[in-house]
């Protein structure tokens, strides 16, 4: 299962995070370091998560439409 790292970008909704993760990589023939930044909607269920927390996510089965991460974990910073 993939697991990613992330920020937290919105927690509006009741039990649905976006997440934005960013990754880098570098381009094969011009060796520059590209930033690719990609958002998830998240489910979360039993934790409190604002704007700006740093978390974890896993892939899983696919909640709704838009959902097939869920939130495992909180990062300390």
């Amino acid at each position: 299962m993939k697991a990613l790292q992330g920020t937290v970008t919105s927690a509006k909704t009741p039990k649905t995070v976006t997440v934005e993760v960013v990754r880098k990589w570098q381009h094969p023939l011009y060796k520059k370091f590209v930033k690719i930044t990609k958002k998830y909607a998240c489910h979360v269920e039993g934790m409190e998560l604002k704007e700006g927390d740093t978390v974890t996510i896993q892939e899983c089965r696919p909640m709704s439409r838009t959902k097939r991460f869920k939130v495992t974990a909180k990062v300390e910073v």
